[in-house]
């Protein structure tokens, strides 16, 4: 039986492009998911095998971290223009090119008075927390006369785009990892939080405002802190929640270290001076540790899966 071949494309598809620009030391970020389709005279390589008319996938990758950096991102549209441009017009058998992004947004996190902030900066202006990813989680037990509440939030993400360092770590024969004295800083918060309100007699917490402010203190205390790992970031999170709200004795962090690694453009001729980064979803480093009030005992499940 006859066959021909119908419709095709190829492409590399979810490159994974963040783009700091610093103004000073207000900084700004353009974070994207960049897929790349193309198509065109490609009945060879199907047919016979031939790549003559191939351009790799991982150069089409390449391209957009170096676009990143030559063009910069005005806006994932004009992005996208940029890169179907060039794909089409550089390559004649490519007679076709579809960019498709997503653009992650991300909102400046709102610091504190000058007079509580760990870093002592006068103003805060490279912490963001993403839109549109966070959960309000919550758990109550009761047993008839006392009460366990405990609640939290996840998918919760937020960025330092510098005043983080990672140094000074065990290194044997397979350590291959840099040591970094600026780095992006960036997790996924996964949080609870135990209240010490377990009876009727005692009085309630205000559970909305309660709610808001936790939030608020984790938050400023991620922006303020000049981390030299996400431990101690984790560890001043906590620390400021039990410290700010006396209604709270115990609060867990799962906080996975969502990686941005600096992307080699070297081989373009391009300098990447901390500006184009790659987003890496997995592996990643799980930090996972319980903050509590002194002379408190732990509560929360150390496996906070089904919480």
């Amino acid at each position: 039986m006859a066959t021909i071949l119908g419709q095709n494309q190829y492409g590399k598809a979810e490159n994974r492009v963040v783009k700091i620009t610093r103004d000073g030391d207000t900084h700004h970020i353009k974070d994207l998911n960049v897929s790349v389709a193309l198509s065109g005279d490609m009945d060879d390589v199907h047919y016979s095998g031939s790549n003559a008319n191939v351009l790799p996938t991982d150069t089409t990758k390449n391209t957009v971290y170096a676009f990143a950096k030559e063009h910069g991102i005005e806006s994932a549209e004009q992005f996208g223009i940029h890169l179907a441009r060039w794909f089409v017009n550089s390559q004649e058998p490519i007679q076709r090119a579809r960019i498709r992004i997503e653009e992650y947004a991300w909102d400046r996190i709102a610091t504190s008075d000058a007079n509580s902030r760990f870093i002592g900066s006068d103003e805060v202006n490279h912490s963001f927390v993403r839109q549109g990813m966070e959960t309000r989680v919550t758990q109550i037990t009761y047993d008839g006369t006392n009460w366990e509440v405990i609640s939290g939030l996840k998918d919760l993400v937020v960025m330092n785009s510098t005043n983080s360092e990672f140094w000074g770590y065990v290194k044997d024969k397979y350590t291959t990892l840099k040591e970094a004295h600026d780095r992006i800083l960036a997790t996924q918060v996964s949080a609870r939080w135990r209240f010490n309100w377990s009876d009727d007699e005692q009085r309630m917490p205000n559970w909305e405002k309660s709610y808001a402010e936790t939030r608020k203190h984790m938050l400023q205390a991620f922006a303020e802190t000049y981390s030299l790992s996400l431990q101690q970031t984790l560890y001043q999170m906590g620390s400021r929640i039990i410290n700010h709200r006396s209604e709270i004795d115990e609060v867990r962090f799962s906080l996975p270290n969502k990686h941005h690694f600096l992307v080699d453009l070297e081989p373009f001729g391009l300098k990447n001076d901390n500006e184009v980064y790659f987003a890496a979803d997995r592996p990643y480093g799980l930090i996972e540790a319980t903050v509590l009030r002194d002379g408190v005992d732990a509560r929360i499940p150390v496996d906070m899966t089904n919480l």
